[in-house]
């Protein structure tokens, strides 16, 4: 189980590292609406993350085991086009990235976030989290790790939940931070809301080029 641990940490924090919802998390707790819109985002976030995970884990248990000679043939090219993907979505990523004086642009739905309630933060965690093309994929392959890993019931259970708690941490804690100290955490959320917004396409290519690489790799040790 610890290999297996070892081996969806990276793509855990490729979910963790997001900017996009932790800056929707942050202007959901400046807004008038703060606590329950951001716990309904939160539960949101934490649920996509699990249910993309579960159903991957449950179809890789469905592929072929490995041959004599331990080789996962099946297993490498899905992790060599999943690896190849998310190297394309850093070289995007990286191009998209804005100039040192330039503001970027933040998604139109965001100007809406005072306006949510609870369910529809729920829903939009669900979205950002399970429906995302690049947690998407790291949500495959988290889940075709686990799943070819030939671990019990148990085993399995336990490290989808490690990789939840990892891949919803970066969420979760500036909203228990609010909840439990709201008067003094505006001035460090907004603080780090603007640091975010200027950096999201260059952390996200840097993130997304290291785990990319590292599923190419081990997709060419699967044969």
């Amino acid at each position: 189980m610890n290999s297996v641990l070892g081996e969806i940490l990276p793509l855990a924090l490729g979910i963790a590292i997001s900017p996009i919802p932790i800056i929707a998390a942050i202007l959901m707790l400046l807004s008038p609406r703060a606590r329950r819109t951001s716990l309904g985002f939160l539960g949101g976030w934490v649920l996509g993350v699990a249910v993309s995970v579960v159903t991957f884990t449950l179809l890789a248990v469905l592929l072929p085991d490995s041959d004599d000679g331990g080789s996962q043939p099946i297993i490498g090219v899905i992790k060599l086009l999943l690896g190849a993907a998310l190297v394309l979505m850093a070289v995007r990523q990286w191009r998209s990235r804005p100039a040192s004086d330039e503001e970027p642009p933040l998604p139109k739905w965001m100007m809406a976030i005072d306006s949510l309630t609870a369910v529809r933060g729920l829903l939009l965690g669900f979205a950002l989290s399970g429906l995302n093309p690049k947690n998407l994929l790291l949500g495959v392959a988290a889940g075709i790790v686990i799943g070819s890993a030939g671990l019990s019931v148990g085993a399995s259970t336990v490290v989808i939940v490690v990789f939840t708690v990892i891949a919803a941490s970066t969420v979760a804690v500036p909203v228990v931070a609010y909840l439990v100290a709201s008067h003094r955490m505006a001035g460090p959320l907004e603080s780090l809301r603007a640091w975010l917004v200027h950096n999201n396409a260059t952390v996200m290519a840097v993130l997304l080029l290291v785990i990319g690489v590292v599923l190419i790799g081990k997709g060419v040790g699967s044969f």
